[in-house]
């Protein structure tokens, strides 16, 4: 159970989070109920910031994922801890601007954005557009122009990186939706191209290998794969990018059998590599940039649910129901996605109770962890989702026309609403 420094128990016997009796936040604010820790979140910004700034030296800056967990909270939390972001929607953008973040300092990222997005964000000054093909620079270059305006560009160029993630989440593979790959050739054209257009101003490179990475190696190799890269768009056109964003993809701890990564000594290594690279390729170091989203609220955040019924199918299995389900968390769905779950008012008892937990929707695939074992619980117990705090509320949906769960930030000892609970109100909102 102990996965995270900010999980306990008390003497109740309660489940903890962030130092709050987690059975009394589900009485207080019913459930489902998403929890985040914001002093866990300005924590590990804290962490990237200071490493990759002693590691990849000045200019260097992490950019939140915020793909991971958005709302105007979060944006808020990345102004005030100074870093970048990384946006992926012209909603993201919207909520961005929402919370009175900087957008200059914002990434746009995905592989397919669309005329309003481009427009969207150009007029609104979005700091970095992250470019996914050539098609996509001529509509940026065109909107640029109409504008009266230059854009800076990122390249999003494809290392050609197996990191024997799960393939859902793999992005750096020469096999991908996203970018240009280096090993077709096609990642030299895409920079000549880019170097032609009059409204862009092109900064540089970004590459994303995947997602839940538990060693620096990978990083290494992009690290390797993208300044060899870049040496050789120098020496056919005359062009150092200034910028190389590594991406994110630092793994989390969702159980007790995988790594705690030392985030501050993965970038050191990766930080050293880069030096003797710069070196040995007479270039000079450019500014690094990566995108943790995961690693950043992951552990920072959990779920509590109610259970509703607890079903015995007769020498097969148990099902343990809970008023939420793939509707909240839709990830186990998706990927086969692992969690700790406990039952948090009885989180020091015995965990021998064998048993699939499942959601609420009509749905035989909404399951949120197969065969766990925890304290066995009854109708009204809470039970507790540990490390949902990333892609989680940003997944959510109405389905079976739910409502969405609220997300509570807790604090330095105090709780607060960041996003209320959905209202059926709501779910009718924009039907006609």
């Amino acid at each position: 159970m102990q996965i995270c420094n900010n999980i306990g128990t008390n003497e109740k016997g309660n489940l903890t989070f962030a130092g709050f009796d987690t059975v009394e936040l589900a009485k207080k604010y019913g459930t489902p109920l998403y929890l985040m820790d914001e002093n866990k979140i300005r924590e590990k910004m804290r962490t990237y910031k200071k490493a990759m700034k002693k590691h990849f030296g000045d200019g260097a800056m992490p950019i939140y994922a915020s793909k991971a967990a958005s709302f105007k909270r979060m944006y808020r939390i990345a102004k005030e801890e100074d870093i970048g972001i990384d946006v992926v929607s012209i909603g993201e953008i919207y909520t961005a601007l929402s919370a009175e973040y900087d957008i200059s300092r914002a990434f746009f990222h995905g592989n397919n954005k669309t005329p309003d997005e481009i427009s969207f964000a150009i007029e609104n000054n979005i700091g970095y557009f992250v470019a996914d093909s050539l098609t996509e620079l001529e509509s940026i270059n065109a909107e640029a122009a109409r504008q009266g305006k230059r854009q800076k560009v990122l390249l999003r160029i494809t290392p050609g990186i197996d990191t024997h993630t799960n393939k859902k989440i793999a992005t750096g593979n020469v096999d991908s939706k996203f970018g240009v790959a280096i090993a077709t050739g096609q990642a030299y054209e895409f920079v000549g191209a880019a170097l032609g257009f009059k409204n862009i101003d092109l900064y540089g490179y970004h590459c994303h290998v995947g997602s839940q990475v538990f060693d620096a190696e990978t990083f290494i190799d992009a690290v390797d794969i993208m300044m060899d890269f870049s040496a050789e768009v120098k020496r056919r056109y005359g062009y150092e990018g200034e910028i190389l964003n590594l991406g994110g993809g630092f793994g989390v701890r969702y159980v007790a059998s995988q790594p705690d990564l030392d985030i501050e000594n993965s970038i050191r290594e990766v930080g050293e590599v880069l030096t003797q690279k710069c070196t040995d390729l007479n270039m000079k170091k450019p500014k690094i940039l990566m995108e943790p989203g995961r690693s950043i609220v992951a552990d920072a955040g959990m779920t509590l649910y109610t259970v509703g019924t607890v079903k015995q199918i007769t020498n097969f299995k148990n099902y343990v129901a809970i008023d939420g389900g793939m509707a909240d968390n839709p990830r186990f769905a998706l990927y086969d996605a692992e969690y700790t779950v406990v039952t948090a008012n009885k989180a020091t008892l015995p965990k021998h109770y064998r048993c699939t937990l499942v959601g609420k929707c009509c749905e035989s695939g909404d399951i949120i962890q197969e065969d766990i074992h925890i304290a066995k619980p009854e109708k009204g117990d809470t039970v507790a989702v540990l490390t949902t705090g990333a892609y989680n509320y940003s997944m959510a949906s109405n389905y079976n026309r739910l409502a969405k769960p609220p997300v509570v930030m807790l604090a330095d000892g105090k709780d607060y609403v960041a996003v209320k609970r959905e209202t059926l109100e709501d779910i009718i909102r924009n039907d006609v």
